[in-house]
């Protein structure tokens, strides 16, 4: 058995700082919270002044783009599928040492011959192969032609430059998009990620403009639900997002451009929001084209007011980066960003803890807690009273492995 002595825990729960902070892990489990340190029945690792909390969760993230190496102009036509996988090792790594110890994988819209590689990268972490968050995967993020995620639309490619298939994501009509979720599903999917209107980077069209019907977006919720997954969606616009939460959708993704009514559907519901803000601040669009520089300067600002509403409402909040939109490894960042926004720091905790396990369904993480996985974490500082403090993770173990241990 292994003791963890620190200075203090955050109960995420109540939102308080507990001191000192003893935590008893045997195996991948938290047997035990407070008490006495007994250095003769377990090893003790003192963490001295710094502060314990649960592993962190990104509640969105692609692993397979960005990171290292990457041309981002290019790699679409460049990075074959093991270079994706082999790059998306970093990726893992940088996530994890950064304290987020789990994550969604939202989507690959890339081209990858039809092989889920989010599904194949997550089965090598838990083999222990390499190092990463657990990984919750989506497979290939289901778009229509011309859709927010089709690769071939943000490179403004030629005809048949590229083309994705069904398989891939590409789905239009009810036939085509019942084939494109139950592959996703037969081949490892978690959930289900549907583009369900434009972004800041579409070429083609409003940020908020709806890109599948409502029958179309019925047809996605009616093949994941059946199958007991969840459904997010990628959807900025005030009407697509009232129209996704109408049709069945379980998360929106961004949700900037929402307004009051759109926001209450969310609460009256019990739907979640995934924040992905951080964005909204660091993302660089100076390279783009203009008129994708004008629809961002226009969306970004629109990011904070609407993420405020939506937590003075009650809207379930969950935290996601949609890194590398911002680097992988400063997942933390985002946290930041909803603090300064006026989120307090205990919500945000809440919301890369529990409120990302309720989520995804996961009973076993989120707190520290006795009987749940031993995913903690541990910064130098009250992340209740300074949030930056979770820029500067000091200590992560996932399952009762230690990944990362400084010293002071």
């Amino acid at each position: 058995m292994t003791t963890l002595k620190a200075a203090g825990l955050v109960d995420v729960d109540s939102g308080e700082l507990v001191r000192p902070g003893i935590v008893k892990v045997d195996g991948d489990r938290i047997v035990g919270v407070g008490g006495e340190v007994d250095a003769e029945s377990s090893t003790v690792l003192d963490l001295g002044d710094n502060i314990l909390l649960p592993g962190l969760m990104d509640m969105e993230v692609n692993l397979l783009m960005g990171g290292r190496g990457e041309n981002p102009g290019l790699s679409q036509v460049q990075d074959d599928p093991p270079i994706r996988v082999l790059r998306a090792v970093g990726n893992a790594r940088r996530t994890l040492h950064a304290g987020f110890t789990t994550v969604r994988n939202l989507g690959l819209f890339v081209k990858t011959g039809g092989y889920l590689l989010d599904v194949a990268l997550g089965k090598a972490i838990d083999a222990g192969l390499i190092e990463g968050p657990r990984i919750v995967p989506a497979g290939h993020a289901i778009t229509p032609t011309g859709g927010h995620l089709d690769p071939t639309m943000f490179a403004a490619f030629m005809p048949g430059v590229l083309e994705l298939t069904v398989e891939e994501g590409i789905a239009n009509g009810v036939d085509e998009i019942r084939k494109a979720v139950r592959y996703q599903i037969k081949y490892g999917a978690q959930l289900i990620k549907v583009c369900c209107s434009g972004g800041v980077m579409s070429l083609t069209g409003e940020a908020g403009a709806q890109h599948y019907s409502d029958e179309e977006l019925r047809v996605i919720v009616d093949e994941a639900h059946r199958r007991g997954l969840r459904v997010a969606a990628h959807t900025h616009g005030a009407e697509a997002v009232k129209h996704a939460v109408a049709c069945g959708i379980d998360c929106i993704e961004h949700g900037f451009l929402m307004d009051d009514e759109a926001i209450q559907m969310l609460v009256d519901n019990d739907r979640f929001l995934v924040t992905t803000r951080r964005l909204a601040q660091a993302m660089d669009v100076s390279h783009a084209p203009k008129v994708l520089q004008d629809k961002a300067a226009e969306m970004f600002p629109k990011a904070e007011t609407s993420i405020k509403a939506a937590y003075e409402a009650g809207v379930k909040i969950a935290v996601g980066t949609d890194a590398p939109a911002i680097p992988h490894g400063k997942n933390a960042d985002e946290l930041v960003t909803l603090v300064e926004w006026g989120m307090p720091p205990a919500a945000v905790l809440r919301a890369a803890t529990v409120v990302g396990a309720d989520l995804i369904n996961a009973t076993d993480r989120g707190r520290i807690a006795e009987g749940l996985l031993a995913d903690i974490i541990a910064v130098p500082g009250d992340p209740l009273t300074d949030i930056t403090v979770t820029k500067d993770v000091r200590f992560v173990m996932k399952g009762g492995r230690v990944y990362v241990h400084k010293a002071d």
